[in-house]
């Protein structure tokens, strides 16, 4: 979307709408099942019988949920890690863990996830280049 068409769209209040939306007909949670099988895939291999999902939520939250089947039980487990952002921080939040503010490595390692979950999911769901925004082609880019 150019400046101008975001600039009309604030002054007038009409949503400018693309003419071609190929993911148009999908419900959120249906973007977000696509998101997280790409989201998944970034902290390494997923071990036999377990279930991955990372996706964004919305513009300050992110989820980062797995499941397991306990060897040792035989029952089925899960864990479920949410991850705030906010003007003095990034606040986690898991399952019946106190909420506290990640530092460190933790906040870095996020961060990191963060960027790659958005250039691959801008590539791999949206078709589109993760700095400009425009649309992708499917041509290969020219050779020197």
């Amino acid at each position: 979307m150019s400046v101008l068409q975001k600039t009309l769209s604030l002054l007038t209040g009409k949503p400018v709408t693309p003419k071609e939306r190929p993911l148009k007909g999908l419900s959120e949670r249906q973007l977000i099942e696509l998101e997280s099988e790409i989201g998944c895939q970034l902290f390494g291999p997923i071990p036999a019988g377990h279930r991955r999902d990372f996706f964004c939520l919305d513009e300050s939250t992110w989820v980062w949920h797995e499941e397991w089947i306990d060897e040792e039980t035989g029952k089925k487990r899960s864990s479920t890690t949410r991850y705030e952002a906010h003007e003095n921080g990034v606040l986690k939040a898991q399952d019946g863990v106190n909420y506290r503010f990640i530092e460190g490595e933790e906040l870095t390692n996020l961060a990191v996830a963060v960027r790659l979950y958005y250039e691959q999911v801008m590539r791999g769901v949206y078709k589109r280049d993760p700095i400009t925004g425009q649309k992708l082609t499917d041509t290969p880019p020219a050779t020197i």
